[in-house]
């Protein structure tokens, strides 16, 4: 494993963070991280947790409490047969929730499908786990969805299983019910495992969030994960959590968990107690707040950027992936043959504006930038003003 390690990628967003460092008062529409706080009930149950001295080990698959009410939530929300809690698993984050499945799932050279654009530790976890990813393609003609004739002709004898994510990071794209319904029909006929990455279930603006898991008889195939970071403002404190039925794949899933954990901090999921026993209207006030600053970043775009970047406002998540024009030349002092590196590294060094390049989340990103307008309105409207300078006609 050691040597093969030297094969699976770090992100560009790696090589980004690490630029806008370098940046005075910079804009940071770069990191997938929103401006939000968690709400008063994750902090006073994390406060509580150190009064009560919970700073010791616990369960390997999590707090039983936080279990049950995942359970519960699950079944609820998602409407996913959950039987037993220890169908339930936390995790550090929703990164390490995929680390955990596909160490689990996959043996070396199986291959795993996967939309392309995506979040890059997709294709980087399954080359972890020896695994082969193989994109497919997300059209921006179909608001950034497949092509399900395409999806099913990239199944092979040697795939495993598809991966989902939907809303989608970085296109904001939402899978429809009839599209899930289909790659689940897929799953059945091939025999294949689906992964479902639902980490923006609670961010969608148009349509409506659908699991998998909830079809009749898709949780027997379906391994479903989800975080906390969205949906709760707590990104840094890394939560996630995984569901699934099978119970060999959950034996092996628990090794994972504790030889790469042993249990998620202690502190961290009484914090996500807090987050499910508290108020939940900070879902609804954070969505809401959300779809006012894309509506203001696009307008924005449009007015100083319009004849440079486009692209319709997204479904679901809080990212615009947006189209660089074709005849957009960086200056000479940029010599990247890539135009999404070329156009982020501009952005960056003249603009102060963080974003990604579409090519980073995969080959058919190339021509795209990624930003991020989960940020406050301050930091978009000053971003956007740096922008209409920056491409105001000479």
């Amino acid at each position: 494993m050691g040597v093969y390690f030297d094969q699976v990628p770090f992100s560009g967003i790696i090589r980004i963070r690490d630029m806008m460092y370098s940046v005075r008062d910079p804009f940071r529409l770069d990191q997938g991280d929103v401006s939000f706080d968690a709400p008063d009930s994750v902090k006073a149950a994390m406060h509580r947790a150190i009064d009560e001295n919970r700073s010791h080990y616990l369960q390997t698959t999590g707090v039983p409490r936080l279990l049950d009410l995942l359970a519960e939530k699950l079944r609820r929300k998602n409407g996913i047969p959950v039987g037993a809690s220890d169908e339930v698993m936390v995790t550090t984050g929703g990164i390490h929730a995929l680390y955990v499945i596909c160490r689990a799932l996959l043996e070396p050279g199986d291959e795993v499908i996967i939309p392309d654009p995506e979040w890059p530790p997709a294709a980087g976890n399954i080359l972890a786990a020896q695994g082969v990813p193989v994109p497919c393609p997300l059209h921006e003609r179909l608001g950034w969805r497949y092509d399900l004739d395409e999806l099913a002709s990239a199944i092979g004898p040697k795939t495993r299983a598809i991966y989902i994510n939907s809303p989608n990071n970085p296109s904001g794209g939402v899978l429809t019910r009839e599209d899930v319904e289909r790659i689940c029909a897929l799953c059945r006929e091939h025999d294949l495992w689906l992964i479902s990455d639902e980490a923006y279930e609670d961010v969608v603006f148009e349509g409506e969030h659908v699991s998998p898991a909830s079809f009749d008889g898709m949780y027997d195939r379906t391994i479903s994960f989800f975080t906390f970071s969205k949906s709760f403002a707590m990104t840094g404190l890394r939560l996630g959590y995984l569901a699934a039925k099978d119970e060999r794949l959950r034996e092996r899933m628990k090794k994972v968990l504790f030889y790469s954990a042993g249990n998620v901090a202690s502190l961290v999921q009484f914090g996500g107690i807090g987050a499910l026993e508290g108020p939940q209207d900070s879902i609804v006030s954070f969505r809401e707040e959300l779809k006012c600053r894309r509506d203001l970043f696009y307008a924005g775009v449009k007015d100083a950027a319009g004849h440079v970047l486009s692209g319709d406002p997204p479904r679901g998540a809080f990212y615009a992936f947006l189209r660089i024009d074709p005849s957009w030349q960086p200056p000479p002092e940029i010599t990247t043959t890539s135009r999404s590196w070329g156009m982020t590294e501009f952005l960056i060094s003249k603009g102060r504006i963080g974003c990604v390049p579409g090519v980073d989340f995969g080959l058919n990103g190339e021509g795209y930038l990624r930003f991020c307008f989960a940020r406050d309105r301050g930091e978009l409207r000053g971003a956007l003003e740096s922008m209409r300078t920056l491409f105001a006609p000479r």
